[in-house]
Order: C-alpha cells, then sequence, then structure tokens
C-alpha cells in the first residue's frame, strides 16, 4: 500500500505521525482544499511527465492553481510537456493518481519543485493515497522530496496570487 511506503518514508524525517488521514477523497486539487479547509493554490499536486529527451520520466511538483507553460517545460528539458498515462505513473511511482507526491518513489526521478508554491508559508502534498495529506513548509518539502532545483515551468498562478 503506497500510504505505507510514504509513512516509512517520512519516519526517516520524524513526520508520519503529521499525515493526514481524511474521511473524504482528496484525489483532486479542489477535493483536497476541500477535505483541508484550505484553498486550492495551497495544494501542492504532484505531476508526472516524459521529461527529457532521454525518456526519463520526471516529476513536477506545484502549487494547486498552476498549469504547466509548455513553452517554458520545452525550454527546460528539451521536450515537450506530456503527462504519464496513469498505468505509467503507478509503474514509475509507486503511487496511483489521487496519491502521487515525491515521497517514498519506487524509483529514483527526478522531482523539481515549481516557483507557484513559494509565496505560501506552508503547503499540502498528498502521501501516496486518495485520502491523505501533509502540512509542510515549502523548505521541507524540497528536502523531503528530494527536490532536484527550483524551476519555473507553470503559467496563470501570478495572475491569481
Amino acid at each position: 500500500m503506497s500510504i505505507e511506503n510514504v509513512k516509512d518514508y517520512l519516519a526517516n524525517y520524524n513526520r508520519s505521525s503529521d499525515i493526514i488521514e481524511l474521511d473524504l477523497s482528496s484525489a483532486t486539487v479542489d477535493l483536497a482544499a476541500t477535505a483541508l479547509g484550505v484553498e486550492p493554490a495551497r495544494i501542492a499536486k504532484t505531476l508526472a511527465f516524459r521529461g527529457r529527451k532521454d525518456g526519463e520520466s520526471v516529476l513536477i511538483v506545484a502549487a494547486g492553481d498552476a498549469k504547466i507553460d509548455n513553452k517554458k517545460f520545452k525550454e527546460l528539458f528539451g521536450v515537450k510537456a506530456r503527462m504519464l498515462s496513469a498505468e505509467e505513473t503507478l509503474e514509475q511511482t509507486g503511487h496511483a493518481v489521487g496519491g502521487v507526491c515525491p515521497f517514498g518513489l519506487i524509483n529514483d526521478l527526478p522531482v523539481y519543485m515549481d516557483i507557484s508554491l513559494k509565496r505560501f508559508s506552508t503547503v499540502f502534498p498528498a502521501c501516496g493515497s486518495s485520502n491523505s495529506a501533509i502540512e509542510l513548509t515549502c523548505e521541507e518539502l524540497a528536502e523531503y522530496g528530494k527536490g532536484k532545483e527550483w524551476v519555473d515551468v507553470c503559467k496563470s498562478w501570478a495572475d491569481n496570487g
């Protein structure tokens, strides 16, 4: 079970007990925001892409109100942004869509944090299931999620913040 992998992983940071297991689904940004009682932008969504010329998958963690900017993505990674299918996402991360996060991954994928998150003191990424989350600072998210670097590959969020 993926949430168990995330609990084991976050135990390395003494944070597994901080995982919030919800009675409601948090499988989408809007559902997570409603279940947690926060604005949708504070949901840290993790998106899986075929992100590099060598075919390696990459994860982008972005604010809930941000959208991938194809031009920026292509400038950074050299390929058009193409999301993985639900099956490919599960195969690459060990997490089903709705619970994808940068924690407890079954493959060592590069994780990039989008700057759209930095406007918040804390954000809420999923924790491996469609009804879990954890509140983290952006610095904690980058550390625990083994963020390779902060990037600017999203659009729309600046108009909302």
